[in-house]
C-alpha cells in the first residue's frame, strides 16, 4: 500500500553536506541513534533512518573541498511520488530551478526557495514507506 504522506511533498531528509564524511557518518548515527536506510555504493553518501520511524530521516553527502563562504550545508530533500507536478506547483508558488549539474538517472530536482535557499524535491516509488 503506498505511503499517503508522499502523494504531495513531505520532508524526507535533512541533508548535512561535509568535507569529512566517515567521521560525520560514524556522529551523526551514534549521536541519534539511528540505523542505516542507504548507502550509494560509489561512497560519500548515506541516509540515516530513525528506527522508531518519529523522527526524519538524516543523508549525509560528502563534499570534495571544506566549506567556504556563509552557502548553507543543510537543506532539506522534500519526498513526493509526484515530482513533476510538485516541481511546477513550487514554480508556481516562487521556487526556481537551480543550474544542478546531474549526473546519470537523477531521482531528485535541485531548487531555491524565493530567498535562495537550495532544497531537493526527491521521487519515490509508490511503494515506499516505512
Amino acid at each position: 500500500m503506498a505511503d499517503k504522506r508522499f502523494e504531495h511533498v513531505a520532508v524526507g531528509s535533512i541533508v548535512i553536506r561535509c568535507f569529512d564524511f566517515d567521521r560525520m557518518y560514524a556522529f551523526w548515527k551514534a549521536a541519534l541513534h539511528y540505523e542505516v536506510e542507504h548507502t550509494d555504493p560509489s561512497g560519500g553518501f548515506v541516509i540515516l533512518r530513525d528506527p522508531s520511524d518519529r523522527g526524519p530521516n538524516i543523508s549525509i553527502d560528502q563534499a570534495p573541498v571544506k566549506r567556504t563562504g556563509k552557502r548553507s550545508w543543510l537543506h532539506l530533500d522534500l519526498y513526493t511520488t509526484h515530482q513533476a507536478s510538485e516541481v511546477e506547483r513550487l514554480v508556481a508558488l516562487g521556487a526556481t530551478r537551480y543550474p544542478w549539474r546531474y549526473g546519470p538517472d537523477p531521482d531528485y530536482v535541485v531548487m531555491e526557495d524565493p530567498d535562495g535557499n537550495l532544497f531537493c524535491v526527491v521521487a519515490i516509488s509508490e511503494e515506499y514507506g516505512r
